[in-house]
């Protein structure tokens, strides 16, 4: 199970090799919710998972596999792209586009944090629990939004989107790889998260996200 938009050259690799070293493993990826993820794993409905999880829970195994840096961004038809003078107090009155855990408590909650800490007024215009919609309504110009800076690359570069201060970016959220510790392994199990740690023992952080 996996949350959506994991975009790693890493990741990509370790499944072609993983491929290559067991091709009667069959693999079946389902796209859901950090939630939803780790209530699947607490009941033992699945062999691992990729996703937020903000507090340890007891049964689970949590290695970090990704960290992920949350920069503001706008899209091309929103009136503040192009515009490089900006300071945040240009955005404090800017509507909002956000993910639908981007909520106190849930696993995006850090960007709430963040701007209520800052004094934004905007309203939440539109939200979705997919990276993608995120970004799709962002471009439309709904409001401004977060993103990863590393999914964000090309869109930039096209202009697409339009990157907004603070210039550091907001905050680091990591993707984890999580599985049940009581959950009764298969062959095929312990192949797929001992090949997975291995993989994440010999690339760092940075290399997971192609930088």
């Amino acid at each position: 199970m996996t949350i959506s938009r994991i975009e790693s050259p890493v990741y990509d690799e370790f499944l072609a090799d993983f491929h290559r070293a067991y091709p009667r493993i069959d693999l079946q990826i389902e796209v859901m919710r950090s939630s939803d993820i780790i209530s699947s794993l607490l009941q033992k409905t699945a062999t691992a998972g990729l996703g937020l999880c903000r507090t340890p829970h007891e049964k689970l195994e949590m290695r970090c596999f990704l960290r992920q840096r949350y920069a503001i961004f706008c899209g091309r038809h929103h009136r503040l792209f192009g515009k490089s003078t900006l300071t945040m107090d240009d955005l404090l009155a800017e509507n909002f586009v956000s993910f639908t855990s981007d909520q106190i408590g849930d696993s995006l909650s850090p960007l709430t944090v963040f701007r209520d800490q800052k004094g934004f007024t905007g309203r939440i215009v539109a939200s979705s629990p997919s990276l993608d919609e995120v970004r799709r309504m962002i471009f439309a110009g709904y409001g401004i939004g977060c993103l990863p800076e590393h999914i964000v690359r090309d869109d930039i570069v096209q202009q697409r989107l339009w990157r907004l201060p603070p210039e550091e970016g907001l905050v680091d959220v990591d993707v984890h790889l999580l599985w049940q510790r009581e959950r009764k392994m298969n062959a095929a199990d312990h192949a797929f998260l001992d090949s997975m740690e291995r993989c994440m023992r010999r690339y760092s952080l940075a290399e997971r996200l192609g930088k």
